[in-house]
């Protein structure tokens, strides 16, 4: 029985200008790089190494084959009990739907590795030289602890297809080519291309966003970030709010009449957007109930460990006692109190938190409608463990139902445990508007201030908002949310033009 098979199986490779990696000139290049000692990188990305899962996700497909080259822990849950970057994880700036239809930028994908929690240098061809890019592909190729992701035309090689998302896995410098670890197996395969030609492939301009295309550098910060608070953008909402903290604070904090530290944060904080709680997340450890037992797995134990010390940090600062004075205040009756749903009600926050994290752990986060029919706020103590909150939620998605559990990190303040039950004050435990809004200030660029006139408020206020003196993890806590706040107000794309990561902050 005859049978007509419709489709394409790959594509010939052009060649020259590439050279294909398993023939026998692709294999002699190899191996001379090998003994050059350029090819390091190679083995963490050919252990990792993906086919994009759809026509358009060259991008996603790059960057996690890169996370998990990393060894970056998602924090979350892939299927079963694995956490493992994969392409339907990605869902952060920019949603899978429309990357899925006509894939994703340049600006948003190194604003999407930053939020997955690697370190990004990412540069548009314009704002760099072949030179330079030389130099930091054999930086990578000379170690395994930094990847290039490269975004170029197609055309440049004759292949078909326009832009394109790749990793490079390796460079011989004697032939000056590089090794681009093509993610459209289906397509073509893995290519040596010369790195000059590959810079003009990258010297393109994207019809899309009207940008210059380029190359990334990403690599592993020295710790997880983000361990308490992250800033989202999955709602259209987070281009409205960067520019309110970024352009207009600025602006209203020299137009009025700077008194006190109590009347800078009533400016700031009365002016907040109205879905201001979209922007800045807590981060929180979710598990589901069958997974768990009476006692914390030693990660679990780390990880709230960490937090809870991060936490005591933030109450330690003198800027967190402002601004509890000031949300205690009697004047203060603004939006702002909605921060995370409900700014001091546990059992509301973990509702809402136990629905998304059943999302998350079905792997199918925002395609399915969930409602967490109860919560019970409890301490779990076993095996002489020190007491540890747990919100545990049953979470109904259709004619199904599961169990999940939310682990809280403890401010030095805790009230009593309780059980299910009426309602209870939760102001001892996080997350709380106090915690979040002290981190936020502290994140701010530090030209926000600038502006105020008062030399004997500024001098205190820069004081209260200085990164310098505060302790490790609660300086790289709030540096990490500066560094996603700039690449946020940077990414609105046709405005970008300059180096997209800042160096300093």
């Amino acid at each position: 029985m005859a049978m007509a098979m419709a489709g394409l199986y790959r594509r010939v490779l052009p060649s020259p200008p590439a050279i294909e990696f398993a023939s026998s000139q692709g294999k002699q290049l190899f191996i001379e790089a090998i003994q050059s000692g350029t090819m390091e990188n190679f083995y963490r990305l050919i252990s990792n190494f993906q086919t994009q899962s759809e026509p358009a996700y060259c991008g996603l497909a790059s960057l996690s084959m890169v996370l998990n080259a990393l060894a970056i822990d998602p924090g979350r849950k892939w299927k079963g009990p694995w956490r493992w970057f994969d392409e339907t994880m990605l869902d952060c700036c920019e949603p899978l739907e429309k990357v899925k239809a006509r894939g994703i930028s340049f600006g948003k994908l190194a604003c999407l590795a930053q939020c997955a929690g690697a370190k990004v240098d990412a540069f548009r061809s314009h704002h760099s030289c072949i030179n330079d890019f030389r130099q930091y592909v054999m930086r990578c190729a000379t170690s395994d602890d930094c990847h290039v992701i490269s975004s170029y035309n197609r055309a440049a090689f004759k292949q078909t297809g326009t832009g394109h998302f790749s990793p490079i896995g390796g460079y011989h410098a004697g032939k000056d080519m590089a090794l681009i670890l093509d993610v459209a197996r289906f397509k073509y395969p893995p290519h040596w291309v010369p790195l000059k030609l590959l810079w003009e492939a990258m010297d393109d301009v994207d019809e899309t966003t009207g940008q210059r295309r380029g190359f990334m550098l990403i690599s592993r910060p020295h710790r997880e970030p983000g361990l308490l608070y992250t800033l989202s953008c999955k709602h259209e909402s987070w281009l409205g709010i960067a520019k309110y903290l970024m352009d207009d604070v600025p602006l209203l904090l020299t137009s009025e009449n700077m008194r006190d530290i109590q009347k800078v944060l009533s400016v700031v904080f009365t002016s907040l957007p109205s879905n201001f709680e979209e922007f800045i997340k807590w981060v929180a450890e979710v598990r589901r109930q069958e997974d768990g037992s009476q006692s914390l797995s030693p990660e679990e134990k780390s990880r709230l460990s960490v937090k809870e010390e991060v936490l005591k940090q933030v109450h330690d600062t003198a800027l967190f006692k402002h601004v509890t004075e000031f949300l205690s205040s009697a004047s203060s009756c603004c939006n702002y109190l909605n921060i995370s749903g409900d700014g001091k009600n546990l059992p509301h926050i973990a509702a809402n938190v136990c629905c998304q994290g059943a999302e998350i752990l079905s792997g199918q986060s925002g395609s399915q409608a969930y409602c967490c029919q109860e919560t019970c706020v409890k301490c779990l103590r076993a095996n002489g463990d020190k007491p540890i909150t747990v919100v545990s939620g049953t979470v109904v998605n259709g004619s199904s139902k599961q169990g999940v559990e939310m682990l809280v990190p403890s401010s030095k303040t805790k009230p009593t445990c309780s059980s299910c039950g009426g309602p209870r004050n939760y102001t001892g435990f996080y997350p709380a508007a106090n915690d979040v809004l002290t981190v936020l200030l502290l994140a701010l660029p530090p030209q926000t201030w600038s502006g105020i006139k008062e030399e004997k408020l500024l001098h205190e206020l820069h004081s209260l908002v200085s990164t310098e003196d505060l302790p490790t993890l609660l300086q790289e806590e709030v540096l990490h949310l500066r560094r996603q706040l700039h690449l946020l107000k940077s990414f609105q794309e046709n405005n970008v033009d300059e180096v997209l990561v800042p160096r300093h902050f």
